[in-house]
């Protein structure tokens, strides 16, 4: 049986990312003005990757084409994390809302991992 296809924006990776990448942004309105250019810049390319690789990875045909780009989602999510931490150490943002963030793109990445298996699966099978 199968599954209904859905476009890039209807996936809940997708979905997720999407919120995260607004509510970064967001966030970073409060950032000093001194870092318009440095870090608010970096999580700002960063998030948007993440949303906009999701996005490629799922218009790439070849399953194996797919994996290669949902791999890059993944350092792309790091990264973020990285800079939410940093975020966090300059006191931007506090502890709490920087560990939930770090947290929920967490959640992203473990979605990721699991369309990394799934296409890796189908690959061997054919």
């Amino acid at each position: 049986m199968n599954k209904k296809y859905k476009k890039f924006y209807e996936e809940d990776d997708w979905l997720d990312a999407y919120e995260l990448q607004k509510e970064v942004f967001e966030l970073t309105g409060g950032f000093p003005r001194d870092e318009k250019f440095s870090l608010i810049s970096q999580i700002h390319r960063s998030s948007n990757s993440v949303v906009a690789n999701i996005a490629e990875a799922h218009g790439r045909f070849y399953f194996l084409d797919k994996v290669r780009v949902l791999y890059i989602v993944r350092g792309e999510i790091e990264e973020t994390q990285s800079h939410i931490i940093v975020s966090q150490s300059r006191n931007y943002i506090n502890k709490d809302r920087a560990s939930e963030l770090v947290g929920r793109y967490e959640e992203v990445k473990k979605k990721i991992n699991g369309k990394i298996s799934d296409f890796i699966n189908k690959n061997k099978e054919k």
